[in-house]
């Protein structure tokens, strides 16, 4: 079973991808940016 993990990795949760976004921030102005993107929908269509 391990070996099909391999193969087919799960999908990062929404959530997850999101936060990972937002992690990703380097500064204050850019994470209000970050967190507007995600309000409008950025991860929304995945």
């Amino acid at each position: 079973m391990s070996f099909l993990n391999q193969l087919f990795p799960r999908r990062q949760s929404r959530h997850d991808r999101e936060m990972a976004y937002l992690n990703g921030a380097v500064s204050l102005y850019d994470l209000e940016c970050r967190e507007r993107e995600i309000a409008q929908g950025k991860f929304a269509r995945d």
